[in-house]
């Protein structure tokens, strides 16, 4: 029997900013590649996985889960030229180069998250056109990807399609 899939629902407010909308963001993992792992030649027991909303992981799913889904409520800041940002706790970097973070920890005996790696989802990577729709209908957007990376261990640094896909939601 597999694990059933975990879910997590995000509705965090991030610092009033001009906004045209709030779009919602949708992460689905699959692939999960389990709870036990290996960082530099340290055994990790309770592996998981977590969005990071600000330099906090939310929502952890264990390792070995048969899914993971978060769902982010982001803000839209559309620039004179008409270009699509996106701002709040949950998107990092500067303009031009902004992503969503993955976050993997071990959670330890004290229910602490220790991270030891992280994916970078990167904004930039998604087509202007659907992230303008998207934008535009306060739509959402709607990315899935593998969890587990080439080497059968948790997936990490920046996550380029097609290992990544985004589609409107």
């Amino acid at each position: 029997m597999s694990p059933r899939p975990a879910e997590v629902h995000l509705r965090h407010e991030p610092h009033t900013l001009r906004q045209n909308a709030v779009m919602r963001i949708v992460i689905e993992g699959h692939d999960l590649p389990g709870a036990e792992f290996a960082s530099d030649g340290k055994p990790l027991h309770n592996v998981h996985v977590a969005v990071q909303i600000g330099k906090e992981p939310v929502g952890p799913v264990r390792g070995d889960a048969g899914s993971a889904r978060w769902e982010l409520d982001v803000r839209v800041v559309v620039d004179d030229d008409g270009g699509v940002d996106l701002r709040g706790a949950a998107v990092h970097g500067k303009k031009g180069e902004r992503f969503l973070y993955l976050t993997w920890g071990d959670i330890g005996a004290h229910h602490k998250f220790a991270m030891f790696r992280r994916a970078k989802l990167m904004i930039g990577d998604i087509e202007p056109e659907l992230l303008a729709a998207a934008a535009r209908d306060d739509g959402a957007l709607v990315a899935s990807l593998s969890l587990t990376d080439e080497r059968g261990g948790p997936r990490c640094a920046r996550v380029k399609p097609p290992v990544i896909s985004w589609r409107s939601g």
